[in-house]
């Protein structure tokens, strides 16, 4: 049993981490389908969901009146979830007659936001977008090319991270080259799986309401499209600017929700898990599912090897290396000249990623049919 607990879970880790993106690579080289893109200029709703963003909606104004595209083809929508700053202020007072806010005093969460302002939107195209990421001035225009193909549904930018300065933002912004690599492959060949939240387009009517309290939109909207027979694109040259998290703890709120997202998704959208009713099932259960699974299979990876040690030295080797691997996480912290180093950096990411995902695993198991996020 030990023996068959180290191969699986070797294996396991092996496909999720590089099989996986080498075989859509092969996918994507041997069997490739571009996406015909055409100048297109349709109308255009662009809708953020707010929550006291004082500090960021000025500057996002002025970044959505800098886009490369007609200003009389866009509209804004500026949904206030339940903000107790100046924030709906501020934007009826911006003088920009395409910008218009919905109020809600109390907060709704970011779904039910969504649902009501789409239902007023009156472009053809919604563009979804935070408060505190920039948009490339050329971002709006190379998202709506691609949905000149009418076989495409749905398009995600490319989040690119600015002020990256800690060993741990750099091993962030490295697994966000790595993530994208994946995307554009998936993109290549068939469909991405979902997109990025600071930034994706969606046809208006292929959208569907969102279910309250839904964490991963950006997930699910694209997972729809891609069923009603449409293709999801990653498009990298729509380029969105944000900052990545400095330290661990400033990332846990945001990978805890990612990782909650993608168990809320399996009672959501249970038709997502069926490979008959889900055309991105391969996909899906690739790129997402089985990242949850990578830390309790690197657990086991562990134990199995410390178990075996006493009978083999292949096995003290796997040992030894994944303790020295470990050893990399703390040295950041006892000696910060180490992050320099590329395999700190990159360590001390995946540790902390593969631990928030097993605190959303716990909690999820925990809630015992009650909602954790």
């Amino acid at each position: 049993m030990a023996y068959l607990v180290c191969w699986g879970s070797f294996w396991a880790l092996l496909y999720i981490y590089v099989g996986y993106p080498v075989l859509v690579w092969l996918w994507a080289r041997l069997w490739p389908r571009p996406v015909r893109k055409q100048s297109y200029l349709p109308t255009v709703s662009v809708i953020i969901v707010v929550r006291d963003g004082v500090r960021h909606i000025r500057s996002k104004l002025k970044n959505l009146r800098a886009l490369d595209y007609p200003p009389e083809y866009i509209e804004i929508i500026v949904a206030c979830d339940g903000c107790t700053d100046r924030t709906a202020a501020l934007v009826r007072h911006a003088h920009d007659p395409r910008a218009r806010v919905m109020d809600f005093p109390v907060p709704r969460g970011k779904a039910l936001c969504l649902n009501d302002a789409v239902a007023t939107a009156r472009g053809d195209v919604l563009l979804m977008t935070d408060v505190q990421h920039k948009l490339s001035p050329l971002a709006l225009r190379e998202l709506v090319d691609n949905l000149g193909d009418l076989r495409v549904g749905a398009v995600s930018g490319s989040l690119d991270l600015e002020n990256v300065h800690s060993a741990f933002a750099h091993g962030v912004n490295a697994y966000w080259r790595y993530e994208k690599f994946i995307r554009t492959q998936e993109s290549r060949c068939a469909s991405a799986v979902g997109a990025s939240h600071a930034l994706y387009a969606v046809r208006r009517d292929l959208f569907q309401p969102l279910p309250p309290d839904t964490l991963l939109d950006d997930v699910l909207l694209p997972m729809r499209v891609a069923a009603a027979g449409h293709r999801v694109v990653f498009e990298p040259r729509a380029v969105v600017w944000g900052e990545p998290a400095q330290d661990p703890l400033t990332e846990q709120p945001r990978r805890l929700q990612a990782s909650l997202g993608c168990f809320q998704l399996m009672e959501l959208a249970p038709w997502l898990l069926s490979p008959s009713r889900n055309p991105l099932w391969f996909q899906f259960v690739s790129h997402k599912l089985l990242r949850l699974l990578a830390p309790w299979l690197l657990l086991s990876l562990l134990l199995s090897s410390a178990f075996l040690a006493r009978h083999h030295q292949a096995y003290a080797a796997v040992l030894v290396a994944l303790l020295l691997a470990m050893a990399l996480v703390p040295m950041e912290r006892l000696r910060p000249h180490a992050g320099r180093w590329l395999p700190v950096r990159l360590m001390v990411a995946f540790f902390y990623l593969n631990l928030y995902a097993a605190q959303a695993s716990i909690a999820f198991a925990r809630s015992r049919g009650e909602h954790p996020w």
